[in-house]
C-alpha cells in the first residue's frame, strides 16, 4: 500500500511510525519534517498528505503534530479526505470500521511506540463497515465534499 505520512516535527515517534510502515511492507512517502526541505507546518505538511489520498498518489496517510488536531483538521480540509485523530486502537478500529476513514492523524505528544503498533494493527486489520448505516453515512460525507468542490 501507498502511503504519505506528515510531521511537523522529526519526533522520534514520527520516525518510527516511517519505520514500522517500510517494515510493514508499505510504500511511504513523507511531507514535512521529514523530508528535508519541505515546509513543517503542520497545516501545510498535512494537507499535503491528504492531496496525496484525494488525488491518487497514496491509499492512505497518516498525519502528525504535537497533539494532532491540527493535523486532522487539516487533512479534513482536503475534499475526499476522512481524517480521523485516533489516540487508540479501538478509535482507530471504529474510524475505518464506521467512518470509512483514510487518513489516520496521530499525537506526537500522546503516542508512545508500543501504542503506535497498537493503533496501526487496529487500523489495518479493519475493514470499512458494509452496514447500511454505515454506508449511508460515508455516502452522505462524500455528498458534503461534493457540494463543497462546487462553491
Amino acid at each position: 500500500m501507498r502511503i504519505s505520512v506528515s510531521s511537523d516535527m522529526d519526533e522520534p515517534v514520527a520516525r518510527r511510525l516511517v519505520a514500522e510502515l517500510r517494515r510493514r511492507g508499505h510504500e511511504v512517502r513523507t511531507h514535512g519534517a521529514l523530508r528535508e526541505g519541505a515546509d513543517p507546518q503542520w497545516a501545510v505538511c498535512s494537507q499535503a498528505a491528504a492531496r496525496d489520498v484525494a488525488d491518487g498518489t497514496a491509499d492512505q496517510a497518516v498525519v502528525c503534530c504535537w497533539t494532532g488536531t491540527g493535523a486532522s483538521i487539516a487533512a479534513n480540509k482536503v475534499p475526499g479526505v476522512r481524517a480521523a485523530l485516533c489516540p487508540d486502537a479501538a478509535t482507530a478500529d471504529g474510524a475505518r470500521r464506521w467512518n470509512d476513514a483514510n487518513v489516520l492523524a496521530l499525537s506526537l505528544r500522546l503516542t508512545s511506540e508500543p501504542l503506535l503498533t497498537e493503533i496501526l494493527d487496529a487500523w489495518f486489520m479493519a475493514e470499512p463497515s458494509q452496514e447500511p448505516e454505515d454506508v449511508r453515512n460515508v455516502a452522505r460525507v462524500r455528498r458534503l465534499d461534493a457540494a463543497r468542490k462546487d462553491t
